[in-house]
């Protein structure tokens, strides 16, 4: 049997003890569940439910968001390479979530307020969770029986969208015996749009042409998710995940052109995709020889359905022109995990395997309009075709704590993955790769304490890189790359936290990454583009969190948290050979919120101001930016108990934000060539007004 096989067969024995859990308790079960439950973590920093109390939570998110300094991060839905390590900087009741398709914060909305114990805050290395650094929120319930929660956000805006309706939630969570089970059915979705003008001018800066345009999209994403989770005794623990979800999108951006010279051009550009995705994951843990040995197998699934047109038509009645673009993405992943955790040494140890199979299949077709008024397709053969990797890594960790003020962490890890081409550029290539991580944490005292990492990390390719596309409405295509590896980069991160005693806390974060084969444009010899390896880059990020409560101060009940970013990135742009930050990445953000819960009453009210700076980006034959703002600003009025319900309504965008668009086109290749056109945007986004109505049953 290969080590595929083995992979294969470890998921179906986690997924069979997952799905066959019996329906009746094992062991006692007069012994309370919260009895069962470990003892506060020795050092770390506990918020019990009352310290909760005032913001009347309704579930876990709800608490976790509301602590001092810390801001929820990481998950493995955010396209992290395999399971691997944790990312995340939350657990539940010791345990990593370990969903590829399910966020943090959508987990712990599913925990109901009542359930909690408590919220520890603690170090990483502590935890005995390899990749767990820094400082880390520990959730910690039981079930005390069925209990349903619902979200339901619904809203609308003044300009150029329909409104939003059917946002929102509804789960229900308890237990039965040793069993314990989550139903949830979530729509994700929005209504978005702006209008504005476009104008298009030469290199001088004399107009072109000047358009008047607007866009309208929305999207729903309904989705069906249960986890059952069975305890058997004796240390035997299984869990079942479970998810559907069906995606919708559209988006049109009409626009009518009036050049200097010539006739009026009218523009109906549409993009439309939708496809159902599924998950299923288990895992099962059982005490084994002198430690506990942990099963995981995940099977994920997507379908996606692109469809994109435009088309042109001119007011002195010459033949429209336009193209359409169709696309069929099948992408899938595999996984088989297994992890053995001991004690040795007054360590935690853990031996890892991993064997992950990702796969995407791609059919894609263009067409140009005809003049009889149909599509005719055009060869296109670079955009079809497929691409699998077949990754396997095993990892040892190490964590120990040397002093009552200083833990450890070591993780040493090798990775080999094989990456398959079909199709046009049929190519197949090995890879070994060594990665790992040392992290320290010292803590001095109860409200300070600073950890360092050091780390060598593989990124996560994206498969659709391989193939060719196009944007039609922006007249621009992406070759395929059968070249393509992932970046790898080496990593130094602090981590300095500080409570001010009642005045809140605040942490500050620096991270400096060194990467090898970034990826970004790069040029084709055969004269075009696509997504390639450019060589080395470097990013450094600041960051910092802070809490401030305003009771000290005499204004009881207030606090602000505000978050700053600032990044500096280099890389030398393949087209111009100058350094450039790294396209579409951000270069800094500030988030300002503010909010009052009125001590003795059930109403809060506050307001919010956003501000990010998104890096330009850089093509073959053009360079620009997108962007929103300059300053987003929002205001709030809640009311904790309307009928036993939360109701929020909140007005978002008061400061007027816009959205930009700015870009150089030239004729050839830069950046030798003449510029052809600039071109730029400056729509109307207007307010954004949204009702939140949530409860418990």
């Amino acid at each position: 049997m290969n080590l595929r096989s083995l992979a294969y067969a470890a998921s179906c024995v986690a997924l069979a003890a997952g799905a066959v859990a019996p329906a009746h308790a094992q062991g006692d079960e007069s012994e309370s569940s919260a009895s069962q439950l470990p003892a506060a973590t020795e050092g770390a920093q506990v918020f019990e439910p009352a310290y909760f109390a005032q913001f009347a939570p309704r579930n876990a998110f709800d608490m976790v968001s509301r602590i001092p300094g810390f801001s929820i991060s990481g998950g493995n839905d955010q396209g992290q390479r395999g399971l691997g390590q944790a990312t995340q900087n939350v657990i539940v009741n010791g345990e990593r979530l370990s969903s590829k398709s399910e966020s943090v914060r959508d987990q712990l909305r599913r925990i109901p307020a009542a359930d909690i114990i408590r919220v520890e805050i603690l170090d990483g290395n502590a935890t005995g969770i390899p990749g767990l650094t820094g400082q880390v929120a520990n959730v910690v319930y039981t079930s005390n029986g069925p209990s349903g929660q619902f979200r339901w956000t619904t809203g609308f805006r003044p300009h150029n969208t329909e409104a939003q309706l059917y946002g929102g939630e509804i789960s229900l969570t308890g237990s039965s015996g040793a069993l314990d089970y989550t139903v949830s059915l979530t729509n994700r979705n929005n209504r978005f749009g702006a209008d504005g003008p476009v104008i298009i001018t030469d290199a001088d800066g004399a107009l072109i042409e000047s358009q008047d345009t607007k866009f309208s999209g929305k999207f729903d994403n309904p989705k069906l998710a249960t986890i059952f989770a069975y305890d058997f005794g004796g240390g035997v623990l299984a869990n079942l995940n479970l998810s559907y979800r069906e995606d919708y999108f559209k988006r049109r951006e009409p626009e009518i052109a009036t050049p200097v010279s010539g006739p009026i051009r009218t523009r109906d550009a549409r993009r439309e995709e939708d496809g159902p995705e599924y998950e299923i994951g288990a895992d099962i843990q059982f005490p084994f020889g002198p430690g506990t040995l942990k099963l995981i197998g995940l099977e994920r699934f997507e379908r996606d359905n692109f469809v994109s047109s435009v088309v042109d038509s001119f007011s002195d009645g010459s033949q429209s022109k336009g193209f359409r673009f169709e696309q069929v993405n099948e992408a899938g992943e595999r996984i088989g995990r297994l992890e053995y955790n001991w004690n040795l040494w007054d360590a935690d140890w853990q031996l890892s395997g991993e064997a992950a199979f990702n796969r995407l299949n791609r059919a894609s077709k263009l067409f140009e309009l005809a003049p009889g008024g149909d599509f005719v397709e055009l060869a296109f053969p670079q955009g079809t075709g497929g691409v699998t990797e077949d990754r396997y890594e095993t990892s040892l960790s190490f964590s120990r704590g040397l002093s009552n003020t200083l833990s450890v962490q070591l993780i040493g890890a090798m990775e080999f993955s094989k990456i398959e081409q079909t199709g046009a550029a049929a190519n197949t290539r090995s890879f070994k790769r060594p990665k790992g991580s040392f992290a320290a944490t010292w803590k001095p005292s109860d409200d300070f304490d600073v950890s360092v990492t050091l780390a060598r990390r593989v990124s996560q390719l994206s498969f659709g890189d391989f193939l060719a596309s196009v944007n039609l409405n922006n007249e621009n295509a992406n070759g395929g790359n059968n070249e393509l590896v992932p970046y790898q980069s080496w990593n130094v991160e602090i981590e300095a936290n500080k409570t001010l005693g009642p005045w809140g806390s605040i942490q500050l974060q620096a991270r400096q990454a060194w990467f090898e084969d970034f990826i970004d444009w790069f040029p084709l010899a055969s004269g075009g583009e696509a997504r390639g390896n450019i060589g080395d880059a470097d990013r450094l990020h600041l960051q910092a969190n802070a809490t401030i409560n305003l009771d000290p101060i005499g204004f009881r009940g207030a606090r602000l948290d505000i978050e700053a970013v600032k990044r500096w990135m280099s890389v030398t742009d393949p087209f111009t050979g100058l350094d450039r930050p790294f396209s579409f990445d951000q270069e800094g953000s500030f988030e300002i919120d503010f909010r009052h819960d009125i001590p003795s009453t059930d109403w809060a009210w506050g307001g919010s101001l956003e501000h990010f700076d998104n890096a330009p980006y850089s093509r073959r034959f053009e360079e620009g930016r997108d962007w929103e703002g300059p300053v987003w600003g929002s205001l709030f009025v809640e009311h904790k108990d309307v009928f036993g319900f939360t109701i929020q309504a909140r007005a978002n965008n008061l400061l007027g934000a816009r959205s930009f668009f700015r870009r150089t086109v030239f004729d050839g290749p830069r950046p030798d060539s003449d510029i052809l056109f600039q071109e730029y945007q400056d729509r109307r986004i207007g307010p954004i007004f949204r009702l939140t109505i949530s409860g418990d049953f």
